[in-house]
Parts: C-alpha cells; structure tokens; sequence
C-alpha cells in the first residue's frame, strides 16, 4: 500500500503539469503500477477497470465481476461499480471529480473507445475535451524501486534454473516446439505465475529469425540453436537468450558467436547512468559492424524490462533516452544470416552511478 501511494505522489507530481485536470489510465500494467490492482483485460477491447486519478482523489472504476478483487487490492481507492459499461457510468464519475479536461493514454485506448469516453465527458461538461499523452506512467515505471528489483532477481533466478535444465534436454532429433513446451512446463513447475512471452527456440536456419515460432524442426548436430526464455514471478518479468550449439562447431559457428559475445561484452561494459541508450547500442553495433556484419544485427541492443517483457527505456540507432540509476534493461546483440541460422546472447542489467551491475548469474557462454 505504501508503495502505491508513493507512486501516486510522484504521478501527481507529474499531473500538475498538464493540461488537465484528471487522468483516466486504461493500459493494465500501468493501472496495476499505480493501484496494485492486478486483473487481467481479456484482451485490447475487454477492460477490468480504469483508474481516474486528480490532483486529491482517485477512483477505480470497475464491474461485479471484479469488485471483490478491487476492494481487496486498491487500498486507498473509492471503487465505483458500474453495471453495464464503463462509459455509462462516468458522467457521474466526472461529475464527483469536478473533471474538466481529460488525459487519456492514446497508445492504449481504441478509436471506438476513445469516442464514447469523449462522449460521456460532453454530457457532464459540454465544453470538456480529451487530451492525449504518451507514456506518462510508463516514464515512472521506468526506475525500479528496491522491491521490484528484488521479484525480478526471482523471476530471474527462476528462468536460469530452467534454461539449465533445458539446455542438459537439448538433442539431435528433439524438436524446436518440444524443447519450447518444456520451458513452459518447467516455468510452471518451478513456480512462475507464467511465461513472461511464448519461449523462443530456433534451430539451424529458423535461428536467422529474431522473433521464430517454434516448429516441428528437429534439431541437428553442429547448428546453433536459440533459446529465448523469460518467466513472470510477483508480477514482474526476466528476459534471457542463450544460444546452443549442438556437437563440434565448425569455424564459421564459432567466428559468428565470438562476435556476438564480445559485442554484449564492450555494451555492457559501456552502460552508466548518464549514457544515451542510443551510445550502449553503437557500442554493440560498431563491434559488429567492424567484423563485417553490420547489415545483420537489424534489431535494438534491448529495453526495459518490468511488469510487461518489453518497457522503456529502448535502445537503437534512432532511439535515444538517457540511462539513469536503477533501471533494469536487458542486452542481447545478434547476428542472423538468412539460410543459415543465427547467434544471440542476452542478459539483464541494473543501472548504477557507475556501470551497472549484470543480474544474471548464469554463465554459460562458449569460449572459443
């Protein structure tokens, strides 16, 4: 409770600054992050609430199906249970909360969904209107408190346990979608709520391709093989790739992966609060680059990593923010050659004053 009502001072902090006067957070993590209300959306069209938030109130506005849950989680919340939809019911909302302007997440809400809210603000106030805003939670999200560190150190430790116990299960002749039902069997076993995203695993040529759909490939001898896993405990996610290499590899396999290895090395070296996530990813980049694979690292260095898999800050050759002290960002440079396959390293980092401290405690990197 503590812990949200802090970070709704530091979000109230922010929404003085607007140009409105309440602000309606309809992305799941973000109404969780500020609420501790943890319920699921179906999906993008299907909500379980959403939270007003003003300068001195904040309300969370949900159905019977999760009253019990809202009341029980959303310490601090006046909870507001609408009958039929939600649009229905904020006038009345807008009404308590004296709204007249209203910021929305415009990376979130629907088009459809967009127009209804505006549609019931106009009916409290004719002259209201909608402001659209970027990532205004997700910027706060993006420094991670002590206990969010901790659950993803858990997460984490969790996922390396199984990328072990997977990678002593890789074969000649086990397939891609055998060895990525593993992962998700062990995920469960060991005590992970979920997968934080569907594991990848890429063998042979399938391994060219950054985000592959496991399939019924089998493995072969002297291929590489990418294993993408990450796993969600206490609500928070982890992130790691290995690549595999079944059998002797031959010169090309290990020319390609030394590079990659040393790529990771120099941008992990590099990252500090203060550095431009776009300079962590030249530094992956131009050590690629320099052995003549520059066309074939097509992806950012990584990002963030929190309660969704993917946050901010991102790292790329156009995407720049600035590094600060405790956040969590993962990277993993790749090289991919279409027809033959691929090799990806990926590890998790906290951001210090001065480095950043490597949260993986898996070692298990070639050494050619």
């Amino acid at each position: 409770m503590t812990s949200h009502r802090h970070r709704l001072d530091r979000f109230r902090h922010i929404l003085a600054e607007q140009p409105f006067d309440t602000f309606l957070v309809s992305e799941p993590w973000n109404r969780a992050y500020l609420s501790g209300f943890w319920a699921d959306d179906p999906q993008l069209t299907e909500s379980s609430g959403v939270l007003l938030i003003t300068a001195e109130d904040q309300v969370l506005a949900t159905d019977f199906r999760y009253q019990e849950q809202a009341e029980k989680e959303a310490v601090g919340f006046r909870i507001v249970i609408y009958k039929e939809i939600l649009t229905s019911a904020l006038p009345e909302i807008f009404s308590s909360l004296r709204t007249r302007n209203l910021g929305i997440e415009s990376h979130h809400l629907t088009h459809d969904r967009f127009v209804r809210i505006e549609e019931a603000l106009k009916q409290w106030r004719p002259e209201g209107g909608l402001v659209p805003t970027l990532n205004l939670v997700e910027e706060l999200r993006m420094i991670k408190e002590p206990e969010e560190i901790e659950a993803m150190r858990s997460s984490l430790a969790l996922t390396e346990s199984v990328f072990q116990a997977v990678a002593g299960e890789a074969a000649v002749g086990k397939t891609e979608k055998e060895l990525s039902w593993r992962v998700e069997q062990l995920m469960r076993e060991r005590g992970a709520e979920s997968v934080s995203f569907p594991p990848i695993v890429a063998s042979g040529p399938n391994a060219a391709l950054p985000h592959a759909v496991p399939t019924d490939r089998a493995l072969e001898k002297g291929e590489t093989v990418i294993v993408d896993l990450g796993a969600r405990v206490g609500h928070y996610c982890s992130d790691m790739t290995r690549t595999l290499i079944l059998g002797e590899p031959d010169s090309k396999v290990r020319t390609i992966y030394s590079i990659v290895r040393e790529a990771q090395l120099r941008a992990i070296a590099s990252v500090r609060a203060g550095l431009s996530s776009q300079d962590a990813d030249r530094v992956a980049r131009d050590c690629i680059a320099s052995a003549g694979f520059g066309d074939n690292f097509g992806h950012g260095l990584g990002h963030g990593v929190g309660l969704a898999v993917h946050e901010k800050p991102g790292f790329g050759k156009t995407n720049s923010m600035v590094l600060e002290e405790n956040m969590v960002v993962t990277i993993e440079p790749g090289i991919y050659l279409p027809g033959w396959g691929g090799v990806r390293l990926e590890n998790m980092v906290r951001v210090t004053g001065d480095g950043c401290e490597v949260l993986n405690r898996d070692n298990s990197f070639y050494s050619f």
